[in-house]
């Protein structure tokens, strides 16, 4: 299966709610408590039940007051430091983009969560299991939409190859800084190009996302020099112990004890 993308077009989201509804309705998640946090918004963070909501910043600016809606998930990067981090090999990276978490080899170390530069994957302190968006790639596979995409009323989600989803981005945002020249793209290049691709009206920050998001050095540090060396090191140790323990035995070094009880009584034999 080729890469897929999911576009999100901020400029045509209402903040109704709907891919968030649909999100727990598919993968039977339970609702939660909220409350009002701003504006419109009742939550601001993913939780193991939640992981799909909606943020709303108000901007005044011009003499105009724009509102800045854009909805929050796991943005299966193509270079995700979630799969770079996790110890026991339970994220992997679908041919169609999708970085999915396996349950029964999570666990629980929380590595994926502290190295995510979005903040998306949350561990469930009960289970000791790690939680975040799927993409719907059961749906994906099986050639239905993800649920958010299918339930998006205003049309502002579209999913596709991720060629003709890059295109279409591109062709809106030309028309869509017509009128708000801040107007960018957010996720062709972030990460090594991110699955849920967005089309925003302002820069990044000013809807809460890092400006250039990368793995942290950290880990790369940590996965891609010190273990490695530490690996090398181990493994000459034991390379110069296997080596120095032939070495003895070809000199004869080594002696049972049975020899040298022999030895010692043949010694005091010749002694008397």
């Amino acid at each position: 299966m080729t890469r897929k993308t999911v576009l999100i077009d901020t400029s045509l989201c209402t903040g109704c709610k709907a891919c968030s509804v649909a999100c727990k309705a598919w993968n039977e998640l339970p609702a939660e408590k909220t409350q009002l946090i701003t504006s419109y918004q009742t939550q601001n963070a993913f939780t193991t039940k939640t992981w799909t909501y909606m943020t709303f910043i108000e901007k005044y600016e011009d003499h105009k007051m724009n509102w800045l809606m854009r909805k929050a998930q796991c943005f299966h990067c193509a270079d995700p430091s979630c799969l770079k981090a996790c110890s026991s090999k339970a994220i992997t990276q679908s041919e169609s983009g999708y970085v999915v978490i396996d349950q029964d080899k999570c666990i629980g170390c929380g590595y994926c969560v502290e190295n995510c530069p979005f903040g998306v994957p949350k561990v469930d302190q009960v289970q000791k299991k790690s939680y975040k968006c799927t993409g719907c790639i059961d749906r994906v596979e099986n050639n239905l939409l993800p649920a958010c995409v299918h339930t998006c009323q205003p049309g502002a989600l579209s999913f596709g190859e991720r060629d003709a989803m890059l295109a279409q981005a591109k062709k809106r945002l030309a028309e869509v800084q017509k009128t708000h020249p801040k107007a960018q793209l957010y996720g062709e290049t972030e990460m090594g190009g991110t699955t849920y691709l967005y089309l925003l009206l302002d820069g990044p920050e000013v809807y809460g996302l890092p400006v250039n998001p990368t793995i942290p050095l950290s880990l790369t540090l940590w996965k891609d020099v010190i273990r490695p060396v530490g690996g090398l090191a181990v493994g000459g140790a034991a390379a110069a112990v296997v080596v120095g323990v032939f070495a003895n035995l070809l000199r004869g070094n080594y002696r049972s004890s049975g020899d040298d009880s022999i030895n010692h009584a043949d010694s005091q034999k010749g002694g008397k």
